[in-house]
């Protein structure tokens, strides 16, 4: 009961609301993602205790990936890439008229899916944790290399940039002070590398400079974004009554969304794919992808459910999910908390309350997205010049706020052009963000491992555990390119 008080006390409450609404703003306005929002947020939360600043984070990951749908819908512009999928049938729906509608039937199936996918977290992370006590440095080695080749296979487009793009995070990830024999790595003699690069300024670089670049490249005529005038109404029976209609839909996509975002590097916007492909693939409706509800209910469930998914690695093993729970993760060392199975023991309260406040966020969500999708009108209406203006200033504010350093801007400005030149090539960013949150748990665990075994790689691969953890790898990264190849061997 305590810790139920303490998670819905005022002084956790009121930051989890602002976050939620500033969640909304992200989400709706193009180009300002979920990950972005979380990484802006950090900085204010650094001085908060732990339960308020990870609700707010919390507010914030929930509450953008829905908003994302909501240019999707009436643009065929996505918010957040988690959103890509709800333009298909979202917007022909708008077309038609019927855009409240999907909307709101966006809204009520975002937050049916959380709440799906916060329960599915509940109760599978404590088990997994007793499970994870087994692993050794052995198998967290093989763990991290397992979150990277999924990083590297899901990206959009050619796999080779993906794994490129996950091996320049891990070569980022290993400058500064060798945790082994103490001499300076990569340093250059420059002081403020000796404790590495800080993450924080590193992902708004990434994320939010990045964007902004990209944007004013584009030109003038593409910075604006057009204002919507939808004056039709929210119709929330019509929206449950098509819930009912179509609820084995909404549970499928969550239970897609909440496995599919708990496998490292996949996320929200992988899982709103991979529902939206298998509701089409094993549906009778013809109608999918030229306005159907259920091409609205399939992804729109499963991106909010993956956010509770990719929770579970986080917790459990200290794997981030995706780019979100990789900065959350950051977060948590920050606030002095060690994710990872000892957190079920020694932090059990903060993760019950942390359970409270998931679905205490999926409740809010309603009240405060149907707010969202009225106000998005008036927020487009401002010149994009004047939102992307912000976006840089309080990346700048964020970037100098962690250490009240001069050079964490410099870090800022520099992977935002990393980030703008990869995007330019096509290369993903999602990968180089694992890379960079993983590369330390790989490197420490091989070489620990290594000393354990007096340069002995044999405990790597002889272990069943470890053993499983490679096979795994071997199949995701060579398992496409072996079908493609028998495919195009068969006789015709």
């Amino acid at each position: 009961m305590n810790q139920f008080l303490q998670a819905i006390s005022l002084d956790v409450i009121i930051p989890l609301i602002l976050a939620m609404v500033f969640g909304v703003f992200v989400g709706a306005i193009p180009g300002l993602t979920a990950t972005m929002g979380v990484a802006l947020i950090i900085p204010i939360t650094y001085y908060m205790n732990p339960l308020a600043g990870l609700a707010m984070v919390l507010g914030v990951s929930f509450t953008a990936i829905f908003a994302g749908d909501i240019p999707a819908t009436f643009l065929r512009i996505p918010g957040t890439p988690a959103s890509g999928a709800a333009t298909l049938d979202g917007f022909e729906l708008s077309k038609k008229g019927k855009g409240s509608l999907a909307l709101t039937l966006d809204l009520l199936c975002s937050s049916f899916g959380g709440l799906i996918g916060v329960f599915l977290l509940i109760m599978v992370a404590p088990p997994m944790a007793k499970f994870a006590l087994k692993f050794t440095n052995f198998e967290y080695f093989w763990l991290g290399i397992f979150g990277l080749s999924m990083a590297a296979v899901l990206s959009k487009g050619n796999t080779i940039k993906g794994f490129v793009s996950a091996v320049i995070g891990v070569l980022i990830s290993t400058i500064g002070i060798d945790v082994t024999t103490g001499y300076p790595r990569f340093t250059f003699g420059i002081t403020e590398l000796m404790d590495g690069v800080s993450f924080i300024p590193a992902m708004i670089g990434l994320f939010g400079l990045s964007e902004v670049l990209k944007r004013v490249q584009l030109g003038s005529e593409n910075l604006e974004l057009p204002a919507i005038k939808d004056k039709s109404k929210l119709s929330i029976k019509e929206a449950f009554s098509s819930i009912g209609k179509h609820i084995f839909t909404l549970i499928r996509g969550s239970f897609i969304g909440t496995f599919t975002g708990a496998l490292p590097g996949a996320g929200a916007d992988i899982a709103a794919w991979v529902s939206y492909g298998v509701e089409k693939n094993i549906s009778r409706d013809k109608n999918i992808g030229k306005g159907s509800l259920r091409g609205v209910i399939a992804p729109t469930s499963a991106n909010n459910a993956a956010i509770g998914g990719t929770w579970i690695p986080a917790l459990v093993f200290g794997v981030p999910g995706d780019s979100i729970t990789a900065i959350v993760l950051g977060a948590m060392l920050m606030y002095g908390l060690r994710p990872g199975p000892l957190i079920f023991t020694e932090s059990r309260g903060l993760v019950n309350q942390l359970f409270i406040i998931a679905i205490l966020v999926q409740i809010l969500l309603i009240p405060i997205g149907w707010l969202g999708i009225k106000t998005f009108s008036l927020i487009l209406r401002l010149r994009s010049g004047i939102v992307l203006t912000a976006v840089v200033f309080f990346s700048i504010i964020g970037a100098y706020a962690i250490r009240n350093s001069f050079f964490d801007i410099y870090i800022m400005l520099i992977f935002g052009l990393i980030g703008y030149c990869l995007e330019k090539i096509s290369v993903p960013l999602a990968p180089m963000i694992l890379g960079l949150i993983l590369g330390p748990m790989i490197e420490d665990n091989l070489r620990v491992g290594l000393i354990k075994t007096k340069g002995n790689f044999g405990p790597f691969l002889s272990r069943p555990i470890s053993l499983i953890l490679f096979i795994m790898i071997i199949l995701i990264l060579a398992g496409p390119q072996f079908f493609s190849l028998m495919k195009k061997n068969r006789p015709k």
